[in-house]
């Protein structure tokens, strides 16, 4: 019962400015229709067009990702750079990615997989699921009829050739080429490609003439033939010393017959290389433009081109100058570079500073696997994160990562579906007798991250401006 002085001044109110209160009716309603009452916020999207990654960690959106989608107006330039350390999810991510783009039916892919397992590359599996015979470039088994790719293939133009030659010596001397070594390359180059045209030229042509110079090349410049012969003898050493070395029998004959360049997927199994010999460069190089030349055509097909320890490319000045040229060439015939990197101090510091500076100007997509404290502050200050991004960055469990696709940033959840698992782990020495066990602890580990980083989100940035409505 109401008190007295309630309901006389309710009469009094109701006198002067007519009834104030109205009966409201109940009304039905569902929680997709409440939602709307209270807006969530969420970083914006990058639409619903490509291929689905995973989930954003604080909105729980679906996070789609593709580079032919966003190229344009979203995205300067189609490539992209994974960063992170070992265990944390890159390969997956990779694996994942190519398998549900090759959905698409005017995608291709080539990967150049360095990375070995069971004795193959650790894309075996997923290239035998797919009915495909990775081109493994082995020394022994090249000795043996194994596949081999020529520098001198006619299907390279002769200044492709004559640059690839370049950085092949380049990069087993430590050093670029004087004018007089170069001089000497070019006119040996030259004749053998003139003089040659029964069968294909091969290197061990140029060492040849490197070592016998004709001498209307000494005639032509005025100079004694010894003192051409003496400026190539280097390059033919070195030359000669790769062909019979590290390389011996991939590349010193004609090009295996054969390779199928229509596939969807072509994967060049570098896994029998040592990763850390001079070879592994030379290799990248020589395979990135042979598929320049003769993969890469103007029939709008999207294609894709993954580089496992792309540091090899990066970290080298000469052989970074012949992909800068690809991926800008590239860009106008729908070609998209994947690089994966565990470390950006493995290629900011070294020898290749302005070159790796320039490639990863072009890679406009950047994805942040988990790292040391002042690996991720060094790898914010080089790509321009945002200081909770790179905060983040150590606390992340495997399978999240920061994703900053032109400076849109977001944390993002991979998925991986029961189909694609047993294709895309690499571990299974480690994990083969206790799969069941792995799998509980990483769902375990992945919710703890997520309620961490929820966490941390909200003590943080949870007034953030940027943030728009879903």
């Amino acid at each position: 019962m109401r008190d007295p002085l309630s309901v006389l001044t309710d009469a009094f109110t109701s006198f002067l400015f007519g009834k104030v209160e109205t009966t409201r009716l109940p009304v039905r309603t569902s929680t997709g229709q409440a939602q709307a009452v209270y807006l969530p916020t969420a970083a914006p999207g990058l639409g619903d067009s490509g291929v689905i990654i995973g989930r954003e960690v604080y909105s729980g959106k679906g996070y789609i990702y593709d580079p032919f989608q966003l190229y344009g107006q979203q995205l300067p330039a189609p490539h992209w750079l994974v960063l992170g350390e070992s265990g944390n999810g890159k390969s997956a991510l990779e694996k994942t990615y190519v398998l549900r783009q090759l959905r698409f039916r005017d995608r291709q892919v080539v990967v150049l997989d360095a990375q070995g397992e069971d004795g193959v590359g650790e894309w075996n599996l997923i290239a035998e699921e797919l009915g495909i015979t990775p081109i493994r470039l082995d020394p022994t088994a090249a000795l043996d009829h194994g596949i081999r790719l020529n520098p001198l293939d006619p299907a390279i133009t002769t200044t492709g050739q004559l640059a690839l030659l370049r950085t092949i010596i380049e990069v087993a001397m430590g050093h670029g080429l004087d004018e007089r070594s170069g001089f000497a390359l070019k006119v040996a180059h030259a004749y053998v490609n003139e003089s040659i045209v029964e069968r294909q030229p091969v290197l061990t042509d140029i060492v040849e003439r490197l070592r016998h110079p004709e001498p209307e090349s000494a005639e032509a410049m005025n100079v004694a033939i010894d003192d051409v012969r003496a400026w190539g003898l280097d390059v033919a050493l070195v030359i000669d010393r790769l062909v019979d070395g590290d390389l011996r029998g991939m590349f010193d004959g004609p090009t295996t017959v054969g390779i199928d360049l229509d596939a969807p997927l072509i994967v060049f199994d570098l896994s029998h290389i040592d990763r850390n010999s001079i070879a592994m460069p030379i290799l990248m190089a020589i395979v990135g433009v042979w598929l320049e030349h003769t993969w890469i055509r103007p029939d709008r097909k999207k294609r894709i081109f993954l580089v496992e320890e792309a540091w090899h490319i990066i970290n080298s000045p000469f052989v970074a100058q012949l992909f800068q040229r690809l991926l800008k060439f590239g860009r106008r015939l729908g070609l998209s570079f994947v690089a994966v990197v565990h470390h950006l101090s493995d290629v900011v510091d070294g020898a290749a500073a302005r070159e790796a500076a320039a490639i990863l100007k072009m890679a406009s997509t950047r994805t942040i696997y988990a790292q040391k404290a002042d690996e991720a502050r060094a790898t914010g200050r080089v790509l321009g994160l945002p200081r909770w991004a790179v905060e983040i960055i150590p606390t992340l469990t495997p399978g999240i990562a920061v994703w900053d696709v032109n400076g849109n940033v977001q944390v993002v959840k991979h998925l991986i579906t029961e189909t694609e698992r047993p294709l895309v782990f690499t571990d299974r020495a480690m994990t083969e007798s206790s799969t069941d066990f792995a799998d509980d602890a990483l769902r375990a580990a992945e919710l703890e991250a997520e309620e961490r980083a929820a966490a941390f989100m909200e003590q943080h940035i949870g007034d953030s401006s940027e943030s728009t409505v879903a």
